[in-house]
């Protein structure tokens, strides 16, 4: 593994969109594979005649590399390579709509694990979505998956059948043909539905994700036992895919985020703290990357309640201040306004919660913020 410091916990990370973050990872692929739009590998995948791409959920650079004794085989992959980053927020749907569109946040909109749409004012959680929001409107730009099958390219997601027609797989993930899976649990009968799809005629690529080690990582944090199996499991997993398909065929290992285990002492709960709920007229975000939108009071004096209160624990920036210092990419004007007025990012292992979303109060790993726990992401290509 290359001889790097990890970087000190609380470093801001910015991602490296247009060089190496999963924006580019489907995109450089694409190069591979001769998708129109894709000049060339920003990131170093090999040529190959197909690809498996394999999203873990949860799964960072920094929480792998203090872990390779417990996946030898991922361990292995990681000796000769260096991370990406993930998106900001370094959260689920904000990364998986980047992966699946080769573009920031600022231009997918789908900003954040839950965000305020402009329209209508309601929060839009971008993990169960919801239906008086149109998917494909919402993010219109087409998919590395339509561009590829546009191009002749066989397209393959593999996954659980509830996630086939969900609206985030239609606004960022649509365009593969879908294998569903009834269950998780049965790793043969997924290795070989995977390389079934992986082996048809013609050049390939298939979309596998994986979410189990990130519950394990929310329900007990990173460093626990639980976390430590599940990422056993995952190793596995990656190898049989492996040893499965042919060597023709490139896998590709990546994550979506990585997380910080919270501490109850660490948790700072809004509706205890009367400076940080004056002013603010909707709270959405995470425990660690709040988007406060504010339309009766000074989102500038806002923003300087929550920094004072905060001090050293957060990063508080206006919207513009985030746009201007690189956080979300380019952003369009239609995006903009997706924002919170004032975004806070937390630092080091501190969260702000809410009682307004409870089960946020059971969770002890996290993401959304910059540190290089949350923002970086392995590239393991096999």
């Amino acid at each position: 593994m290359p001889d790097t410091p990890a970087p000190a916990v609380d470093d801001l990370t910015r991602p490296a969109y247009g060089r190496r973050s999963l924006s580019d990872l489907l995109p450089s692929i694409g190069a591979h594979l001769g998708v129109p739009g894709c000049p060339r590998d920003l990131v170093g995948v090999r040529r190959a005649d197909g690809y498996v791409v394999v999203l873990v959920d949860g799964l960072g650079w920094t929480l792998l590399r203090q872990s390779l004794a417990g996946a030898p085989y991922l361990a292995g992959l990681a000796e000769q390579t260096e991370p990406l980053t993930a998106t900001a927020p370094s959260t689920t749907a904000t990364s998986l709509a980047s992966l699946g569109t080769g573009l920031p946040p600022g231009r997918h909109g789908i900003v954040g694990y839950s965000t305020r749409v402009p329209d209508s004012g309601a929060v839009l959680n971008a993990l169960t979505w919801d239906a008086d929001v149109d998917p494909r409107r919402y993010q219109p730009h087409p998919t590395l998956f339509e561009r590829a099958a546009a191009a002749g390219i066989r397209t393959t997601s593999v996954g659980l059948e509830r996630f086939a027609a969900s609206g985030l797989t239609a606004a960022a993930l649509r365009g593969p043909g879908f294998v569903g899976l009834t269950e998780e649990a049965r790793t043969e009968r997924r290795v070989a539905a995977v390389v079934e799809a992986a082996t048809g005629p013609g050049r390939g690529l298939v979309y596998v994700y994986e979410r189990r080690l990130d519950h394990a990582g929310h329900a007990h944090g990173w460093r626990s036992g639980a976390w430590r199996d599940r990422l056993a499991r995952v190793d596995d997993l990656c190898r049989q895919l492996r040893d499965a398909l042919p060597a023709e065929i490139a896998l590709v290992v990546t994550g979506d985020h990585g997380m910080v285990d919270v501490p109850v002492g660490h948790r700072l709960v809004v509706e205890d703290e009367p400076e940080l709920g004056a002013g603010v007229d909707t709270l959405a975000g995470e425990g660690r990357f709040r988007q406060l939108y504010v339309d009766r009071d000074d989102p500038a004096a806002v923003a300087a309640r929550w920094a004072d209160r905060l001090d050293e624990r957060a990063w508080v920036r206006s919207r513009d201040e985030a746009v201007e210092d690189g956080w979300f990419g380019p952003v369009d004007a239609e995006v903009r306004e997706r924002y919170g007025d004032v975004l806070v990012a937390m630092r080091s292992d501190w969260a702000v919660m809410t009682r307004a979303y409870p089960r946020e109060l059971d969770l002890v790993g996290m993401h959304g913020s910059l540190t290089p726990a949350e923002m970086t992401v392995p590239l393991l290509v096999d």
